[in-house]
């Protein structure tokens, strides 16, 4: 995340998270949603870089790291399977 500081680091994990558990259809708590938004930045960066893609600030930073955390949850359900509950 370019420039957002800790603070802002940790916002826009549990908004990604957050965001990316509705968009997936999941329930989670929120500690996962957060653990899920920052493990998601790491990812979105570095998908970003893989692509090309140069991102700024709080809304570059929130949408790169909602796509990484989408992309783990995606993967996560593949190796976990979903549960019917």
């Amino acid at each position: 995340m370019n420039g957002v500081g800790i603070i802002g680091a940790i916002i826009i994990g549990l908004l990604a998270g957050w965001i990316a558990e509705k968009i997936m259809n999941r329930s989670h708590g929120l500690l996962t949603n957060l653990i899920v938004g920052l493990v998601g930045a790491l990812l979105g960066s570095f998908l970003a870089g893989v692509f090309g893609l140069a991102y700024y600030g709080w809304l570059g930073s929130l949408i790169v790291s909602t796509v990484g955390a989408i992309v783990l949850l995606f993967l996560l359900g593949l190796f976990r399977g979903r549960s019917t509950v």
